[in-house]
């Protein structure tokens, strides 16, 4: 067969279609490879990039300039932005806002958890002083047990009701009364435990239980260790914590061991001690763990039932060894 019975090849037919349009046979443009007989032309630069390479495999010739993208593109999180970028500053502008949004987003939850925590520790020392300055009323719980024990029942199930029902902010209402709830009933507990300590030994743990607070809130947001990172720590504690508890209850019951008393006191305030950083870590949010924004009602629960149970231990603490 020769050579001019062969099909037209595609680069023919091209320029034949191209001729009947527009009346002319200009050299069609290549495609990654000239046609036979066509010397490879150079590519031409993107007009707003000089000098830049073009891509290896991508259409190039007279018809179709190179590409504008270089051989390797720059990420903004790698590499910095160069003074003569048209769009220098705009990531980082992007992303410090956000960072400032998340900040000031962070900061207004920590505000509101503070106001609430101390809007419940207002109420609680107003409670525990009519238990422990009225003296009728101080009289008629020390003479009435059950009184005691019936505080103690409520307060258990306010924190149940409260750990079952409580649920984001769209709730907001009823979390902020069962809030209310559960803070008169841990309140009224704490009053009637006062009312059987001296009341320099109530002003002692008030002021212990204040400083440790102050010092721990400062130390959680200065310092880099991460107690959020323990979870695991804080849950051998917690069981140390109930084991003693159960077995303090047991013996006591039995005969009086002031040294066994006063071990579990001493030891229940250091654990919630430790549960107190950890909560206030949890507030923070550069940690491991961090609770939501939206979660503000938890955030205060936590640190007030650590502040309470701070201030039960250090009571117990400081009346035995003042006994």
């Amino acid at each position: 067969m020769w050579k001019s019975d062969l099909p037209p090849s595609y680069e023919e037919s091209r320029n034949h279609q191209y001729s009947h349009q527009h009346g002319m046979y200009p050299q069609p443009p290549g495609y990654g490879y000239p046609a036979y007989g066509v010397p490879p032309q150079p590519a031409m630069p993107y007009p707003s990039q000089p000098g830049t390479q073009p891509h290896t495999g991508m259409r190039q010739g007279p018809g179709f300039p190179a590409s504008g993208f270089p051989s390797i593109i720059p990420t903004f999180l790698s590499s910095p932005i160069p003074n003569n970028s048209p769009n220098m500053g705009e990531t980082d502008v992007f992303a410090s806002a956000g960072v400032w949004e998340s900040r000031s987003v962070r900061h207004a939850f920590i505000r509101k958890v503070y106001l609430i925590l101390a809007a419940q520790l207002i109420v609680t020392v107003s409670i525990v002083a009519v238990f422990v300055f009225v003296h009728p009323v101080r009289l008629f719980v020390v003479q009435n047990p059950g009184v005691y024990w019936a505080s103690i029942v409520l307060y258990l199930v306010t924190y149940l009701v409260l750990v079952c029902c409580e649920g984001p902010r769209r709730r907001f209402p009823l979390n902020l009364v069962l809030l209310a709830v559960f803070t008169l009933a841990m309140s009224y507990m704490t009053g009637t435990i006062s009312s059987y300590y001296d009341t320099k030994a109530v002003f002692l743990a008030l002021i212990i239980t204040a400083v440790v607070c102050v010092i721990v809130t400062i130390f959680c947001f200065q310092t880099k260790v991460d107690f959020t990172s323990c979870t695991g720590l804080f849950f051998v504690l917690a069981m140390v914590v109930l084991v003693t508890g159960i077995i303090t209850a047991i013996v006591l019951s039995f005969q009086y061991v002031p040294w066994l008393h006063m071990l579990y006191a001493a030891i229940g305030a250091i654990v919630y001690t430790l549960f107190l950083a950890y909560d206030t870590q949890l507030l923070i949010g550069n940690r491991s763990y961090a609770i939501s924004p939206e979660e503000y009602i938890f955030g205060a629960l936590s640190l007030y039932v650590d502040i309470v149970q701070i201030f039960t231990f250090l009571l117990q603490l400081t009346g035995s060894s003042s006994d």
